[in-house]
């Protein structure tokens, strides 16, 4: 199994005390299946993957319970360092804003080469700017030598997010997280990057969480999904099953 979430409960201290904000979530996504984690905004969804990738606000967010084993390995008691190698590495993420998230005084390309240097020993210097050219040939990036060249806020969201998925590919992950990485872009951009994380998953035999809101989402891109509510999961299965014959309202 790739990646086991078990009886995860997460907390956030704050001014009127600790308050739970996910309870006892569970669910497992095995090597290459896209598994979806769908619910309504507030849920718990994004806090989840947070707890993974063991980015949670720190001090005020913590794991108060559970497991994350990623192929067998205990995440949640690692030290921050060990974390390091596998954070980008062995699981990647990609956001739903990627303006926050590209260095905006660093070009595309500079930013994909950074990933390649930090993850990816086996690929030399000499050799780092051919193989960022090659990740965002691979994603689709349009205008490949213009527009690698291009600072962040010289790229459309469909673009920018093209130079997130390659940042995320070059450390080549077993487990990539996608947290609504479609939300901020119109419906066209929206089935091209759908289309495009589909096809990177079967190519990469990757593992894929999939975060949303949207139910038309999952029905495209999922084989299971986890419908999670108030913090709790309250059904999962197959992505037919679940959305043919929910249980919940």
């Amino acid at each position: 199994m790739l990646l086991e979430v078990e009886g995860l409960s997460i907390a956030f201290a704050g001014e009127e005390g600790v308050v739970a904000v996910t309870e006892d979530v569970s669910f497992r996504i095995a090597e290459g299946q896209t598994l979806a984690l769908v619910g309504e905004s507030g849920c718990g969804k994004s806090v989840t993957a947070g707890a993974v990738m063991r980015l949670l606000p720190h001090p005020a967010g913590r794991v108060t319970a559970g497991s994350v084993r990623l192929r067998g390995r205990e995440l949640l008691g690692l030290p921050a360092e060990a974390m390091y190698g596998i954070r980008g590495g062995e699981v990647a993420m990609v956001f739903q804003e990627p303006l926050t998230c590209l260095n905006p005084v660093h070009t595309a390309l500079a930013q994909v080469e950074e990933v390649l240097k930090l993850h990816r020993p086996d690929v030399r210097p000499r050799g780092r700017r051919a193989e960022a050219l090659r990740l965002l040939e691979e994603v689709e990036l349009p205008d490949l030598q213009r527009r690698a060249a291009s600072y962040p806020f010289q790229l459309s969201g469909g673009m920018r997010q093209r130079v997130m998925l390659a940042m995320a590919l070059a450390g080549r992950p077993r487990l990539l997280i996608a947290d609504e990485p479609t939300t901020a872009l119109d419906v066209t951009v929206q089935a091209q990057i759908l289309a495009l994380l589909k096809r990177l998953r079967l190519e990469h035999g990757m593992g894929l969480l999939y975060i949303t809101h949207d139910t038309a989402v999952v029905a495209e891109i999922a084989d299971q999904v986890t419908v999670m509510y108030a913090g709790q999961v309250v059904e999962q299965g197959p992505v037919r099953e679940v959305l043919e014959t929910p249980l919940h309202p």
